[in-house]
């Protein structure tokens, strides 16, 4: 059944009308006075944490504004995706047309932000991708009003390449979910891998959300890869990393991935994460001040440790604080509010990071390896990484 919840907001009576699913003019007139943020989000599914952990940064970035935007209070709505992209336009209408929200952050699944996509650049509301990476929302659909603070779904694998051949791994099995985040990480695997002189032997895939990876183990095992690079995420991380390692594979081929095979998930994959090698923005052990202090703050405001998810969730919240005070909360000044985001540099617990013209990060990417239960800073794997932002003309 379809959830979808109103919550968090600052007014009662709001509250009781957008639970019954209608938001009188009267009252949307009435609140002008505060900056409407929709969440939408996963909040049940295999990427349910991924979503509660955005919401928690994002909310902590405003937390030190005093909770407010621009000096003015804040009024959020919730609902929740399901990682379903068949009703992404649909949940994403719920909030611009009923709910009225001044911005809408989200999502996780890349095909459910398609639908989100579609909507902002219809409705010209302010959008900003606290995670989903898919490549066309800042390539050919690029938009004024979209905005991303995690990553192309290239940019962690295009830096995995010359890490693996570093470590003599020249010839790699590929292996993802068959949707269109998996797609477009092996994009950037393979033009790195490749690039780097590596061969990849075979390209193996599973239908979304499927857990079921025995079969292809199997084949793994008789095609006697040096490496394996893999993207996966969330609950079906941590399966096929206990499923690698129950098939005996993580004693003679080295696993490799995109930074989410191994974030939010240690604890679940247990022993069977050790050792694995992957690329990404971020990793809880970076040693620098400005980390140590978000991950206390986290704690400290949550109970609960921070991912990588966190920390886009609190650089968007940081990016639209930057926009939103720039602009004294009015987001309808939208060409102050854009000049404001534009190029803006982001000083994130990831390290201080700079928003291209197709409106991506350009960050550094680090190569991680899991020791004893926690992803580890070995190295850089790449500086300044960059996607190509192809196809994209502001308009």
């Amino acid at each position: 059944m379809t959830t979808r919840r109103n919550v968090l907001t600052r007014s009662a009576a709001a509250l009781g009308a957008a639970s019954t699913g209608l938001f009188l003019p009267e009252l949307a007139r009435a609140q002008s006075d505060k900056v409407r943020v929709g969440f939408m989000l996963p909040y049940t599914g295999t990427y349910a944490q991924l979503g509660v952990s955005i919401e928690k940064g994002f909310l902590m970035a405003l937390n030190e504004q005093g909770g407010k935007l621009g000096g003015k209070e804040v009024e959020f709505f919730k609902v929740d995706d399901e990682s379903n992209p068949a009703k992404g336009v649909e949940n994403a209408n719920l909030l611009v047309q009923r709910d009225k929200v001044d911005v809408l952050v989200g999502t996780v699944h890349s095909g459910v932000q398609m639908g989100i996509h579609k909507v902002a650049r219809e409705s010209g509301v302010l959008s900003l991708i606290p995670n989903a990476g898919v490549q066309v929302a800042t390539r050919a659909q690029c938009a004024p009003n979209v905005y991303r603070t995690s990553f192309s779904n290239s940019q962690p694998t295009l830096a995995l390449g010359k890490a693996m051949m570093d470590r003599g791994h020249k010839k790699a099995v590929w292996i993802t979910w068959n949707y269109s985040a998996g797609a477009e990480a092996l994009e950037g695997f393979e033009a790195g891998y490749t690039a780097a002189g590596g061969t990849i032997i075979e390209k193996l895939a599973v239908p979304f959300p499927s857990v079921e990876f025995q079969a292809l183990l199997t084949q793994i095992a008789a095609l006697k890869p040096d490496a394996v690079a893999c993207f996966f995420a969330g609950g079906g991380a941590a399966k096929f990393l206990r499923d690698f390692h129950a098939a005996g594979l993580s004693k003679t081929i080295q696993l490799y991935g995109s930074g989410f095979l191994t974030e939010g998930v240690l604890e679940a994959a247990g022993p069977a994460a050790e050792g694995v090698l992957t690329t990404m923005h971020y990793s809880d052990s970076l040693d620098t001040p400005r980390n140590k202090k978000f991950r206390l703050d986290y704690v400290k405001a949550f109970k609960a440790q921070p991912d990588v998810y966190s920390v886009q969730g609190y650089d968007a919240g940081q990016l639209l604080v930057i926009g939103a005070n720039a602009v004294k909360g009015d987001l309808s000044n939208k060409s102050a509010l854009y000049a404001a985001m534009n190029g803006v540099t982001i000083d994130s617990p990831r390290g201080k990071w700079t928003m291209s013209a197709a409106h991506n990060p350009i960050q550094d990417m680090y190569l991680r390896e899991v020791v004893k239960g926690e992803n580890k800073v070995i190295g850089i794997a790449g500086k300044a990484v960059a996607d190509s932002g192809a196809g994209c003309r502001m308009g």
